[in-house]
């Protein structure tokens, strides 16, 4: 981080542990919102045939299985 960023953001009271986990907490909740759009884009995007219970269950292990490796991957 450059010199200027860290003094300025220091003295705004943003490199304050409170403040970074609040900032953190933020910015993973709205990625978590744009999953989700991308989600429901891809999904309005598919030809309409809805998918059966077995493909429903695999991409929901799928979706575990990357969540699992994310969080393992310590991100």
């Amino acid at each position: 981080m450059p010199d200027d960023l860290a003094a300025e953001a220091k003295a705004r009271g943003l490199l304050d542990p409170a403040a970074l986990e609040e900032m953190l907490r933020e910015e993973l909740r709205r990625r978590r919102v744009d999953a989700l759009f991308a989600a429901a884009d891809r999904l309005a995007a598919t030809s309409g045939c809805a998918m059966t219970d077995a493909e429903i269950e695999a991409e929901i292990q799928a979706a575990r299985a990357g969540r699992r490796n994310h969080h393992a991957a310590g991100a």
